[in-house]
């Protein structure tokens, strides 16, 4: 490493802050800034990762180098496979403050609790900088929780409609008259279906092709594949996945955002969660070009905004309000590891192999497959809340902690008791079955809970809210399900919670 003259900032970029704009930039000099970019291996190995994660982390970050020298910014790039790399993030910082004695070390506040520990515990101070990338500060998040002591998602999504000014008409009134039609997107495929656009690709470049070549030859023994790797690792890729989406996806996104198919990853979703998760997109500029296209429908443009400002927005504050405490709760006492099969796809359970097959191909799978058959399945079994976390970390390429530990151990596990989601998302095999065509083509019958053909996702259903009637009985939202347990006979109910003992025995 060669020392610059008089550096006055080292502006640090972490691998999910890859906006050229954010306020760690507020006031650069490029005659006396410079940047630190850092590939290290304790980021790709803390928990194993998706060969396509790690690749696609490291071809965003290299992308956005380029990006910065473009603009005149000079960057000291740590690349892996440099053998003075020291392989963590606060060593590579600290040993770059001694080289260069900047006056001063910026960093964006970072996405996650262990960095900003690190970051604070280096031996010389880092300036930690307001992250504007987000709608809704922590300042914020906390006087809403003031105001609501048992925050409520819908709640606050109302409240960033009203600061927003999004879909609301002059007088301050809902768009439509109500402020939430998700009644009208759980819509499965019947018989005949609409189109569904071919997911748009990206070939890897020489800076991609470069990566892919480290990843594979570093991480061989790392989950997952990178021969369809195709995702979107710059700005420009990023804006047209965007522009992709509103064109030809967004019209029924809100329709069918529930409704799985076989063999089709993506159906109308957007694969911009990446993008956004990394800072290539703006959460404001995603909203603003879905709300110009004048011919969606209002369901799936509310539908879209309220993942934006509403969910991602939510799940955030959660996290910096109650880490770190938050990643120990575990409300329904689950203790099992993760199924084996959720590395490999291998079960007979059609709609978890679709899922997780989806996952290994693709390092993706669309959100209702991760809440209502990963999750779902992991809930029922009774896995650790936090391992399921690790699991979605390890699989997904936009995964980052802050968004994922909320809606993995808060919303998909009900974990943290209630904080993200007021009732657990507990099903049986019929709801993927009105949802999807996985049933029709699976060796389980989701009408059975017991016997040979009996769907696991039903057996493990009706066992838990016998299990934990004590703790959902009351609550009004599941007042249905236990009305329908309260049908079964008790000798019924021992039948289920017996085979559902077997169903576990048999994976862990």
């Amino acid at each position: 490493m060669t020392k610059t003259a008089a550096v006055r900032h080292l502006v640090v970029v972490l691998g999910d802050q890859l906006d050229a704009d954010s306020a760690a930039f507020d006031g650069f000099d490029p005659a006396q800034d410079v940047v630190l970019q850092m590939e290290v291996a304790e980021e790709a190995t803390y928990v194993p990762q998706h060969k396509m994660r790690i690749a696609y982390f490291f071809a965003a970050m290299r992308h956005f180098r380029a990006e910065l020298e473009a603009r005149g910014r000079t960057v000291h790039y740590m690349r892996l496979d440099d053998p003075a790399n020291t392989g963590a993030f606060d060593s590579e910082i600290a040993r770059h403050q001694a080289a260069l004695q900047p006056q001063a070390t910026i960093v964006l506040e970072p996405g996650e609790f262990r960095v900003r520990e690190k970051l604070r515990q280096l031996p010389q101070r880092v300036e930690l900088r307001a992250d504007r990338h987000f709608l809704c500060t922590a300042d914020e998040f906390d006087a809403f929780t003031e105001r609501h002591p048992r925050p409520i998602m819908e709640t606050f999504y109302r409240a960033m409609r009203r600061k927003t000014g999004l879909l609301l008409d002059e007088g301050g009134r809902p768009v439509g008259g109500s402020w939430n039609f998700d009644a009208e997107n759980r819509k499965g495929f019947g018989k005949s279906r609409p189109p569904i656009p071919l997911a748009r690709s990206y070939a890897p470049d020489a800076i991609t092709r470069d990566v892919l070549k480290l990843v594979a030859a570093r991480f061989s023994n790392s989950p997952g594949r990178l021969d369809r790797f195709d995702l979107p690792v710059s700005r420009v890729d990023a804006l047209t996945e965007l522009s992709d989406f509103v064109a030809w996806r967004l019209s029924l996104f809100g329709t069918y955002q529930d409704a799985m198919l076989s063999d089709e990853p993506f159906l109308y979703h957007s694969r911009l969660s990446g993008a956004l998760n990394l800072h290539m997109l703006d959460p404001r500029e995603v909203v603003e070009a879905a709300l110009a296209n004048r011919n969606a429908p209002l369901n799936a443009l509310e539908g879209f905004v309220r993942q934006i400002i509403g969910w991602r927005e939510f799940v955030r504050g959660v996290y910096w309000q109650r880490m770190p405490d938050y990643a120990e709760e575990n409300a329904l006492d689950a203790d099992l590891p993760m199924p084996r099969f959720y590395w490999t796809g291998e079960t007979d359970m059609r709609c978890l192999a679709q899922a997780i097959g989806h996952t290994i191909d693709h390092a993706y799978a669309h959100h209702i497959e991760r809440l209502m058959v990963l999750g779902l399945f992991a809930m029922l079994l009774g896995v650790r809340p936090y391992d399921v976390h690790l699991w979605h970390m390890s699989m997904f390429h936009d995964a980052v902690d802050w968004v994922s530990l909320p809606n993995t151990l808060g919303m998909s596990q009900h974990g943290d008791g209630g904080v993200v989601g007021t009732k657990p998302y507990a099903a049986s095999g019929h709801y993927i079955d009105r949802m999807s065509d996985h049933c029709r083509n699976c060796r389980y019958d989701p009408k059975q809970a017991t016997g040979d053909r009996a769907c696991p996702f039903t057996t493990l259903y009706w066992s838990f809210l016998a299990k934990h009637r004590r703790r959902f009985a009351n609550n009004g939202r599941m007042r249905n399900q236990y009305v329908n347990l309260d049908r079964r006979s008790a000798t019924e109910i021992r039948a289920i919670r017996a085979h559902a003992d077997t169903i576990t025995a048999a994976l862990v």
